[in-house]
């Protein structure tokens, strides 16, 4: 996780070295939840391996994949982390999993230790706009097939890990157009 904070903003040792005493260190077997529907989100968490899944379920109670995040990403229900309000998605592992906690109070610490971690902040919360709106766009703009071709671009080591049914919810797609899909892009 240090590394990751220091790609995003210049710290001191001392500045990281505050995170030795704040991050708890969490695993998920493949299957359980790292936070269910309606629950506050009072923690993010950093993979250091595995792969979560966020999701929620339509008005059907069909399962839509909303989000995957991968090693050396940060995951949380941000909505609710943010407003303290009960979250509308689930986060499950996907494999085993480790994770890099910090909770709410360890995160206020941070901001309130300087201005580097403030900024830090900051840049994290406006990359998850960003990808969120780029995650919109995508399904203005481009076809299940080429939301395909980004994922497979980006993070095509883990997609043999993902149950179809995942992957073809997140694109958007049903899992028999993700099978012609797969066959054309592998």
């Amino acid at each position: 996780m240090k590394s990751i904070f220091q790609t995003i903003q210049d710290f001191s040792v001392e500045e990281l070295n505050l995170l030795d005493d704040l991050i708890t260190i969490r695993t998920l077997k493949k299957g359980e939840f790292l936070l269910s529907e309606n629950q506050v989100c009072n923690e993010i968490v950093f993979i250091k391996k595995g792969i979560l899944r966020s999701f929620f379920l339509n008005h059907k109670g069909d399962e839509i994949t909303n989000c995957f995040a991968f090693e050396n990403e940060f995951m949380a229900s941000f909505a609710s982390f943010i407003t303290e309000q009960k979250a509308e998605e689930n986060i499950q592992a996907l494999i085993d999993t480790e994770l890099q906690v910090l909770n709410r109070k360890a995160l206020e610490k941070l901001y309130q230790s300087g201005f580097n971690w403030q900024e830090t902040g900051r840049k994290l919360t406006e990359l998850e706009f960003v990808n969120l709106h780029k995650r919109m766009v995508s399904f203005q703009k481009l076809s299940g097939s080429q939301r395909y071709e980004e994922l497979y671009k980006n993070h095509q080591k883990y997609l043999q890990l993902i149950p179809l049914q995942y992957l073809a919810s997140y694109l958007g797609i049903t899992p028999r157009h993700l099978s012609r899909i797969r066959k054309t892009v592998a």
